[in-house]
């Protein structure tokens, strides 16, 4: 299904004058506190109404203000998930999940899981007695997600769930959202502010600055851009489409492999043959026009330069071409220049192996089946 989304509203100071078009799969909105993030999700689950809009999902007008045309939240069939697992403190998780299952009726047209599926996907299975006070919060947002779904919901939207979590209950949670990308046929929107998070889960990123989309398209062309205010210039950077080829145990690491090369990275748990997305930070990568010879630094991987892109703030990012893959290197200004580096040069991409986050990196889209 794809979302189509115009909206203009005004409150206040804050103005938002938005359109993107989300294609399946999961669709980030990024940007800063107070870019208006939660806004459009509001206005796509039917919680706000805008001054100005319009919305279709798979072809359905749900919004069109210049017609009149307004669906009701409840029957938009839309799944979503706040920041707070806002369950009903009263039932157990067996009736909350019931209670999302009871919006469903009637909704055998579209496609979903049924309750056992969202169980075993959750793992939750053991908490289904339990009342939402019984539940931590990584719990509890597996709780939320589970409702959602079991509304059978044609878009489901995620609003910054992972932001009162803390890191090793993030770690619970984001393999999760992976599963759902990836064996479900229900479009996401994920609200987030975190790299991070984006880098590993996105298929198409929307930046918002200032209530405005400063910028929309697939995720790798997006991460690797220097240029937009709320990235932090250190955060841009390539994404990496590998395998994991073999398990290095005496050194502590693992060999990925993929079309830029062969990478060393922190030991991983995943299985060999395992795909995955890798999020190399450009701050990370130094280019050399030698073969680095007596360096600590173990991944050194062979390219072209593609393009130099200057930044505001006197520095480069130079994208390198390693067998189709694209890396990103941001360079002063003076090291480019000595270095004489232009498109079609020939260099040496160096990244230290402790570069990678292990916690940043997840299973690539559609590389494995549950």
């Amino acid at each position: 299904m794809t979302l189509a989304v115009e909206l203009a509203l005004a409150r206040g100071a804050f103005r938002l004058d938005v359109a993107f078009t989300a294609p399946p799969g999961l669709t980030a909105l990024f940007g800063r506190s107070g870019s208006g993030k939660s806004t459009v999700i509001a206005c796509l689950a039917g919680l706000a109404r805008p001054d100005r809009g319009r919305i279709t999902l798979d072809g359905e007008t749900l919004l069109d203000t210049p017609r009149g045309r307004a669906v009701p939240a409840h029957r938009r069939r839309i799944g979503t998930v706040f920041q707070e697992a806002r369950l009903m403190p009263h039932l157990s998780v067996r009736q909350n999940l019931a209670y999302g299952r009871w919006f469903a009726r009637g909704r055998r047209d579209t496609a979903g899981l049924e309750p056992e599926a969202v169980i075993a996907l959750l793992g939750i299975g053991h908490l289904l007695d339990r009342r939402p006070a019984g539940l931590s919060g990584g719990e509890g947002q597996r709780v939320s997600i589970g409702r959602a779904l079991l509304s059978r919901p044609r878009l489901l939207l995620l609003d910054e769930p992972l932001a009162a979590l803390d890191a090793e209950r993030k770690s619970e949670i984001l393999p999760l959202i992976e599963r759902l990308r990836d064996v479900s046929a229900i479009p996401l929107v994920y609200v987030s502010h975190a790299v991070s998070e984006v880098a590993r889960l996105a298929d198409t990123i929307v930046v918002l600055e200032g209530g405005r989309v400063a910028a929309a398209g697939p995720a790798e062309g997006i991460l690797r851009r220097g240029d937009l205010g709320a990235f932090h210039a250190a955060e841009a950077g390539a994404l990496l489409d590998m395998v994991v080829e073999a398990d290095a145990p005496n050194s502590g690491l693992t060999l990925l492999s993929g079309r830029a090369g062969r990478l060393l990275v922190p030991r991983l748990a995943q299985a060999v043959g395992t795909g995955l997305r890798v999020h190399v930070p450009a701050r990370d990568v130094l280019l050399s026009l030698d073969e680095p010879i007596g360096l600590s630094a173990r991944n050194r991987l062979s390219g072209q330069v593609l393009a130099l892109h200057p930044q505001a703030d006197g520095t480069v990012l130079v994208e390198v071409d390693c067998g189709g893959a694209v890396l990103s290197a941001r360079l002063t200004r003076a090291s480019v220049h000595e270095l004489g580096l232009g498109p079609g040069r020939a260099v040496f991409a160096i990244v230290k192996s402790v570069a990678f986050d292990p916690h940043g990196m997840g299973r690539a889209a559609g590389a494995v089946e549950i």
